[in-house]
Protein backbone atom coordinates (compact mmCIF):
# COMPACT_ATOMS: atom_id res chain seq x y z
CA UNK A 1 0.00 0.00 0.00
CA UNK A 2 2.89 2.50 0.75
CA UNK A 3 3.94 2.66 -2.61
CA UNK A 4 0.43 2.92 -4.26
CA UNK A 5 0.49 6.02 -1.73
CA UNK A 6 3.56 7.60 -2.98
CA UNK A 7 2.66 7.23 -6.07
CA UNK A 8 -0.80 8.73 -5.61
CA UNK A 9 0.77 11.82 -3.70
CA UNK A 10 3.47 12.00 -6.84
CA UNK A 11 0.78 12.46 -9.32
CA UNK A 12 -1.19 14.84 -7.17
CA UNK A 13 1.95 16.91 -6.79
CA UNK A 14 2.06 16.96 -10.46
CA UNK A 15 -0.86 17.73 -11.35
CA UNK A 16 -1.11 20.75 -8.93
CA UNK A 17 2.14 22.49 -9.98
CA UNK A 18 1.69 21.42 -13.93
CA UNK A 19 -2.06 22.63 -13.87
CA UNK A 20 -1.07 25.96 -12.11
CA UNK A 21 1.84 26.90 -14.49
CA UNK A 22 -0.17 25.64 -17.86
CA UNK A 23 -3.86 27.39 -16.18
CA UNK A 24 -2.21 30.84 -15.83
CA UNK A 25 -0.18 30.25 -19.39
CA UNK A 26 -3.90 29.46 -20.51
CA UNK A 27 -5.15 32.74 -18.95
CA UNK A 28 -2.48 35.02 -20.33
CA UNK A 29 -2.78 33.50 -23.66
CA UNK A 30 -6.80 33.06 -23.86
CA UNK A 31 -8.05 36.22 -22.12
CA UNK A 32 -11.29 36.18 -22.98
CA UNK A 33 -11.81 33.43 -24.97
CA UNK A 34 -10.26 31.06 -21.97
CA UNK A 35 -14.23 29.96 -21.64
CA UNK A 36 -14.96 28.80 -25.21
CA UNK A 37 -11.47 26.81 -24.59
CA UNK A 38 -12.44 25.24 -21.31
CA UNK A 39 -15.58 24.17 -23.02
CA UNK A 40 -13.69 22.74 -26.01
CA UNK A 41 -11.22 21.02 -24.17
CA UNK A 42 -13.67 20.03 -21.36
CA UNK A 43 -14.20 16.32 -22.70
CA UNK A 44 -11.16 15.26 -23.92
CA UNK A 45 -9.33 16.77 -20.99
CA UNK A 46 -11.58 14.25 -18.84
CA UNK A 47 -10.24 11.25 -20.73
CA UNK A 48 -6.73 12.32 -20.44
CA UNK A 49 -7.00 12.98 -16.68
CA UNK A 50 -8.93 9.43 -16.43
CA UNK A 51 -5.74 7.74 -18.47
CA UNK A 52 -3.01 9.65 -16.36
CA UNK A 53 -4.25 8.49 -12.89
CA UNK A 54 -5.29 4.56 -14.32
CA UNK A 55 -1.01 4.41 -15.68
CA UNK A 56 0.22 6.40 -12.82
CA UNK A 57 -1.42 5.42 -9.51
CA UNK A 58 -2.79 1.98 -10.71
CA UNK A 59 0.10 0.87 -12.58
CA UNK A 60 2.58 3.26 -11.57
CA UNK A 61 4.04 0.56 -9.43
CA UNK A 62 3.95 -2.36 -11.97
CA UNK A 63 5.66 -0.03 -14.05
CA UNK A 64 8.54 0.90 -11.84
CA UNK A 65 9.36 -2.98 -11.59
CA UNK A 66 10.62 -3.62 -14.98
CA UNK A 67 12.50 -0.09 -14.95
CA UNK A 68 14.25 -0.98 -11.60
CA UNK A 69 15.27 -4.57 -13.58
CA UNK A 70 16.67 -2.43 -16.26
CA UNK A 71 18.28 -0.38 -14.11
CA UNK A 72 20.08 -3.37 -12.40
CA UNK A 73 20.81 -5.43 -15.44
CA UNK A 74 22.63 -2.94 -17.24
CA UNK A 75 26.20 -2.75 -15.76
CA UNK A 76 28.02 0.37 -17.41
CA UNK A 77 31.68 0.29 -17.44
CA UNK A 78 33.65 2.05 -14.46
CA UNK A 79 35.53 4.03 -17.60
CA UNK A 80 32.37 5.46 -18.21
CA UNK A 81 31.28 6.90 -15.12
CA UNK A 82 35.02 8.44 -14.77
CA UNK A 83 34.88 9.98 -17.54
CA UNK A 84 31.38 11.47 -17.05
CA UNK A 85 32.90 12.63 -13.44
CA UNK A 86 35.41 14.65 -15.53
CA UNK A 87 33.18 16.91 -17.55
CA UNK A 88 31.44 19.76 -16.91
CA UNK A 89 28.18 18.93 -14.85
CA UNK A 90 26.23 21.51 -17.87
CA UNK A 91 27.90 19.37 -20.52
CA UNK A 92 26.74 16.08 -18.53
CA UNK A 93 23.57 16.69 -18.22
CA UNK A 94 23.23 18.49 -21.87
CA UNK A 95 25.01 14.83 -23.63
CA UNK A 96 22.16 13.17 -20.92
CA UNK A 97 19.40 14.87 -22.41
CA UNK A 98 20.82 14.80 -26.22
CA UNK A 99 20.81 10.83 -25.72
CA UNK A 100 17.38 10.60 -23.99
CA UNK A 101 15.62 12.70 -26.71
CA UNK A 102 17.80 10.07 -29.20
CA UNK A 103 16.00 6.79 -27.94
CA UNK A 104 12.64 8.60 -27.58
CA UNK A 105 12.71 9.98 -30.68
CA UNK A 106 13.11 5.98 -32.12
CA UNK A 107 10.76 4.84 -29.56
CA UNK A 108 8.13 6.94 -31.20
CA UNK A 109 8.94 7.30 -34.89
CA UNK A 110 8.19 2.84 -34.14
CA UNK A 111 4.77 3.45 -32.75
CA UNK A 112 3.93 5.44 -35.89
CA UNK A 113 4.92 1.64 -37.68
CA UNK A 114 1.37 -0.22 -38.72
CA UNK A 115 2.26 -2.98 -35.57
CA UNK A 116 2.61 -0.76 -32.70
CA UNK A 117 0.35 2.37 -33.90
CA UNK A 118 -2.75 0.58 -32.26
CA UNK A 119 -1.59 1.14 -28.79
CA UNK A 120 -0.26 4.85 -29.75
CA UNK A 121 -3.09 5.76 -31.97
CA UNK A 122 -4.65 6.84 -28.13
CA UNK A 123 -2.08 9.64 -28.04
CA UNK A 124 -3.12 11.21 -30.95
CA UNK A 125 -6.89 11.20 -31.03
CA UNK A 126 -7.15 13.97 -29.17
CA UNK A 127 -9.12 17.05 -31.67
CA UNK A 128 -8.44 19.94 -28.75
CA UNK A 129 -4.78 19.28 -27.97
CA UNK A 130 -3.84 21.12 -24.59
CA UNK A 131 -0.86 20.15 -21.90
CA UNK A 132 -2.96 17.40 -20.35
CA UNK A 133 -2.59 15.53 -24.16
CA UNK A 134 1.14 14.25 -23.43
CA UNK A 135 -0.46 12.11 -20.86
CA UNK A 136 -2.97 10.33 -23.26
CA UNK A 137 -1.68 7.58 -23.50
CA UNK A 138 -2.17 3.81 -23.98
CA UNK A 139 -0.86 1.43 -20.88
CA UNK A 140 0.39 -0.29 -23.56
CA UNK A 141 2.31 2.30 -24.85
CA UNK A 142 3.46 3.89 -21.32
CA UNK A 143 4.81 0.28 -20.85
CA UNK A 144 7.12 0.39 -23.79
CA UNK A 145 8.38 4.18 -22.93
CA UNK A 146 9.19 2.87 -19.76
CA UNK A 147 10.45 -0.32 -20.90
CA UNK A 148 12.79 1.16 -23.14
CA UNK A 149 13.29 5.46 -23.00
CA UNK A 150 15.71 5.13 -20.28
CA UNK A 151 17.97 1.97 -21.03
CA UNK A 152 21.21 3.25 -23.21
CA UNK A 153 20.99 6.27 -20.51
CA UNK A 154 21.98 3.35 -18.03
CA UNK A 155 23.87 1.63 -20.07
CA UNK A 156 26.12 4.30 -21.02
CA UNK A 157 27.18 5.23 -17.53
CA UNK A 158 25.18 8.36 -16.86
CA UNK A 159 25.28 9.77 -12.81
CA UNK A 160 21.92 9.47 -11.25
CA UNK A 161 21.23 13.29 -11.01
CA UNK A 162 21.85 13.46 -14.62
CA UNK A 163 19.40 10.77 -16.12
CA UNK A 164 16.76 12.35 -13.02
CA UNK A 165 17.58 16.14 -14.63
CA UNK A 166 17.42 14.86 -18.02
CA UNK A 167 13.63 12.95 -17.10
CA UNK A 168 12.08 16.27 -15.14
CA UNK A 169 13.24 18.70 -17.84
CA UNK A 170 12.04 16.21 -21.06
CA UNK A 171 8.97 15.92 -18.67
CA UNK A 172 8.44 19.40 -18.32
CA UNK A 173 9.04 20.10 -22.10
CA UNK A 174 6.28 17.50 -23.02
CA UNK A 175 3.87 19.17 -21.33
CA UNK A 176 5.20 22.60 -22.39
CA UNK A 177 5.15 21.31 -26.28
CA UNK A 178 1.25 19.54 -26.00
CA UNK A 179 0.11 22.97 -24.81
CA UNK A 180 -2.37 25.10 -27.18
CA UNK A 181 -0.11 27.97 -28.04
CA UNK A 182 0.98 28.32 -31.41
CA UNK A 183 4.45 29.18 -30.56
CA UNK A 184 7.57 28.31 -32.58
CA UNK A 185 10.38 29.88 -30.57
CA UNK A 186 11.71 31.95 -32.97
CA UNK A 187 15.64 31.13 -33.23
CA UNK A 188 15.73 28.85 -30.16
CA UNK A 189 12.93 26.77 -32.52
CA UNK A 190 15.77 25.51 -34.56
CA UNK A 191 17.20 23.79 -32.01
CA UNK A 192 14.36 23.09 -29.65
CA UNK A 193 10.67 21.01 -30.20
CA UNK A 194 8.11 24.01 -30.10
CA UNK A 195 4.61 23.90 -28.71
CA UNK A 196 3.94 24.74 -32.76
CA UNK A 197 6.47 22.03 -34.58
CA UNK A 198 4.57 19.41 -32.09
CA UNK A 199 1.32 20.35 -32.89
CA UNK A 200 2.12 18.85 -36.57
CA UNK A 201 3.05 16.12 -35.60
CA UNK A 202 -0.48 15.64 -34.52
CA UNK A 203 -1.76 17.45 -37.19
CA UNK A 204 -4.83 15.81 -38.86
CA UNK A 205 -2.99 14.83 -41.89
CA UNK A 206 -1.77 11.60 -41.63
CA UNK A 207 1.37 12.15 -43.89
CA UNK A 208 2.57 15.30 -42.72
CA UNK A 209 2.04 13.09 -38.87
CA UNK A 210 5.28 11.38 -39.88
CA UNK A 211 7.15 14.37 -38.82
CA UNK A 212 8.88 15.88 -35.45
CA UNK A 213 8.98 13.12 -34.06
CA UNK A 214 11.33 14.27 -30.93
CA UNK A 215 10.13 15.47 -27.55
CA UNK A 216 13.30 18.17 -26.95
CA UNK A 217 15.70 19.09 -29.73
CA UNK A 218 15.30 18.97 -33.14
CA UNK A 219 18.59 17.39 -33.85
CA UNK A 220 17.29 14.11 -34.65
CA UNK A 221 14.72 14.84 -36.34
CA UNK A 222 16.99 17.06 -38.68
CA UNK A 223 19.68 14.60 -38.89
CA UNK A 224 17.27 11.65 -40.01
CA UNK A 225 14.77 13.61 -42.54
CA UNK A 226 11.53 13.70 -40.37
CA UNK A 227 11.82 17.83 -39.52
CA UNK A 228 9.24 19.87 -41.11
CA UNK A 229 8.88 23.97 -40.36
CA UNK A 230 5.76 24.43 -37.98
CA UNK A 231 5.12 28.21 -39.65
CA UNK A 232 3.11 26.86 -42.52
CA UNK A 233 0.81 24.53 -40.48
CA UNK A 234 0.30 27.19 -37.34
CA UNK A 235 -3.21 26.38 -35.35
CA UNK A 236 -3.67 23.05 -37.77
CA UNK A 237 -6.48 20.91 -37.37
CA UNK A 238 -5.55 17.65 -34.62
CA UNK A 239 -7.05 14.31 -34.78
CA UNK A 240 -6.73 10.67 -36.52
CA UNK A 241 -9.41 8.86 -38.56
CA UNK A 242 -10.60 6.77 -36.41
CA UNK A 243 -12.04 9.36 -34.32
CA UNK A 244 -11.44 10.70 -30.44
CA UNK A 245 -13.05 8.18 -27.59
CA UNK A 246 -13.78 8.34 -23.99
CA UNK A 247 -11.94 6.74 -21.19
CA UNK A 248 -13.09 2.81 -21.90
CA UNK A 249 -12.91 3.60 -25.72
CA UNK A 250 -9.37 4.30 -25.20
CA UNK A 251 -8.37 1.03 -23.34
CA UNK A 252 -10.26 -0.76 -25.39
CA UNK A 253 -9.04 0.76 -28.68
CA UNK A 254 -6.15 -1.31 -29.75
CA UNK A 255 -8.55 -3.97 -29.29
CA UNK A 256 -10.75 -2.75 -31.99
CA UNK A 257 -11.47 -4.92 -35.39
CA UNK A 258 -10.24 -2.04 -37.42
CA UNK A 259 -6.43 -2.67 -36.19
CA UNK A 260 -6.48 -6.66 -36.66
CA UNK A 261 -4.26 -8.01 -38.94
CA UNK A 262 -5.71 -8.23 -42.78
CA UNK A 263 -8.42 -5.79 -41.43
CA UNK A 264 -8.26 -4.51 -45.45
CA UNK A 265 -8.82 -0.54 -46.25
CA UNK A 266 -10.42 0.53 -42.86
CA UNK A 267 -6.70 -0.55 -41.43
CA UNK A 268 -4.74 0.98 -44.01
CA UNK A 269 -7.10 4.45 -43.40
CA UNK A 270 -6.31 3.76 -39.49
CA UNK A 271 -2.39 4.56 -39.60
CA UNK A 272 -0.49 7.43 -40.55
CA UNK A 273 1.20 7.38 -44.03
CA UNK A 274 4.91 7.45 -43.83
CA UNK A 275 6.15 11.15 -44.98
CA UNK A 276 7.82 11.18 -48.74
CA UNK A 277 11.36 10.61 -48.45
CA UNK A 278 11.37 9.18 -44.54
Amino acid sequence: MEIFAHHAQATLTMLVMTGTAFGLLALLVKRRTIGAALARVHGEFTTNLGLLLFNAVLFGPLFALPEGAIRDSLVALPELGSFWSGLNELAVLLCAILVYDFVVYWRHRAEHHRWLWPIHATHHADTTLHWLSVHRKHPLSKLLSVLVDIWLLFLLGFPEWAIAGAAFLRSWWGFFIHADVPWTLGVFGKVLISPAAHRLHHIRDEALMGSNYGNTVTLWDKLFGTYIDPKPYLDCETGIAEGTRGFLGELARPFERRYRPGAGSEATAARPAPRAGT
